[in-house]
C-alpha cells in the first residue's frame, strides 16, 4: 500500500517510517515537502498522490508556547489536519490522525480513565487546537482514525527520560510532580499501534492509544533511575510547586478497552520503559 506521512521529520514520524518502512511504499513528507497548513497545496499534492493512507505526524506540540501562539498552533493542529480530511476525501485515503489527553479538561477523578465518547473540555490552547483539528477530521471525512495518545517519548528529539537522565547524574536529588497521573507512550508502541490498525482494518473512529496501565511522573522518574542504576532522590511536590503557563492535566488516563477490543496488542508503561532505555544508553 501506498502510505503519505506527514511531518516525518518528527519523533513519531521516524518510528512510523521504522515500523511501515519493510511492507508499505512511504511518501515521507516534512514541512518543506507538504505544508499541511496551505489548504490547496494540500488538496494538489493529496489528489495527484491518492495515498491508501495519510498518517498525520505533524503537530505544533509546544505546549505552553502554543498559550502565546495560538493562530501557529491553530494552523497546525486544527487547519492542518482539516485540510488532510478534505484532500483525503476527495482521494478516497483513510486517514489516520494523531491527537492529544489534552483535549479533555484533566479533572476526572484519578480513580476513572476517559473513554472515547467522552465530552472534549479543553483547558490550554494546545488542547483547544488539537480538540478543532479531530472536528475538523471528523467533519470532512468518512474514512479516518483518530487516535490520542499521551506522554509521548521516543530516541529522536528531546523528551522528559532524557531531561531526568542528564538532572540524574547532574544532581543528588530531584523535585517530580506526583499529582499527575497517566500513561508514558513509547513512540516506537505508538507506531506500532498505528501499524496493527492497518493490518487488521479496524473501524474507523476515536481510538485511545497509551501504552498500558497508570504512574505518575514521581513514580516513573524513580522507576527510570532505577533502571539506569542512577542514585538520585527524586522527592514528590505538587503542580503548584512548578510553574507553568499552560494548565496541566492531573489526570491523563486515557482508557484502552475500545482499542483492545480490536485485538490490537499494546505493551505496558514499564516494558516500554525497558526497551527505551535499551535504545537510548546504548547510543552513549
Amino acid at each position: 500500500m501506498k502510505i503519505l506521512i506527514t511531518g516525518a521529520n518528527g519523533m513519531l514520524g521516524h518510528e512510523v517510517q521504522k515500523t511501515l518502512k519493510n511492507e508499505h511504499e512511504l511518501i515521507c513528507a516534512d514541512v518543506a515537502k507538504l505544508d499541511i497548513t496551505n489548504k490547496d497545496k494540500v488538496i494538489e499534492y493529496v489528489t495527484n498522490l491518492k495515498p491508501d493512507y495519510i498518517v498525520n505526524c505533524a503537530a505544533y506540540t509546544a505546549v505552553d508556547a502554543a498559550e502565546d501562539n495560538y493562530d501557529a498552533a491553530k494552523k497546525v493542529n486544527a487547519d492542518g489536519p482539516t485540510n488532510l480530511a478534505i484532500a483525503a476525501k476527495m482521494a478516497d485515503s483513510i486517514l489516520i490522525q494523531i491527537s492529544t489527553d489534552y483535549v479533555f479538561d484533566g479533572e476526572k477523578d484519578v480513580a476513572e480513565s476517559y473513554k472515547e465518547d467522552e465530552k472534549m473540555g479543553p483547558v490550554t490552547v494546545y488542547g483547544s487546537t488539537k480538540a478543532d483539528g479531530e472536528k475538523g477530521v471528523e467533519e470532512n471525512c468518512d474514512k479516518y482514525y483518530i487516535f490520542r495518545t499521551a506522554w509521548l517519548y521516543g530516541v529522536s528529539g528531546k523528551n522528559f527520560i532524557k531531561t531526568m537522565l542528564r538532572l540524574g547524574k547532574e544532581r543528588d536529588e530531584v523535585n517530580v510532580v506526583n499529582d499527575q497521573h497517566g500513561s508514558p507512550t513509547y513512540a516506537v508502541d505508538l507506531a506500532s499501534i498505528i501499524k496493527q490498525a492497518i493490518d487488521k482494518k479496524i473501524p474507523y473512529g476515536i481510538y485511545h492509544t497509551t501504552n498500558q496501565g497508570f504512574t505518575t511522573w514521581y513514580e516513573f522518574t524513580k522507576m527510570i533511575f532505577n533502571l539506569a542504576n542512577i542514585d538520585c532522590k527524586v522527592n514528590p511536590v505538587t503542580s503548584e510547586e512548578f510553574a507553568s503557563k499552560a494548565k496541566r492535566p492531573k489526570n491523563s488516563q486515557l482508557s484502552k478497552d475500545k482499542i483492545l477490543a480490536q485485538g490490537i496488542v499494546i505493551p505496558t508503561y514499564e516494558d516500554g520503559l525497558k526497551r527505551y532505555l535499551e535504545e537510548e544508553l546504548n547510543q552513549e
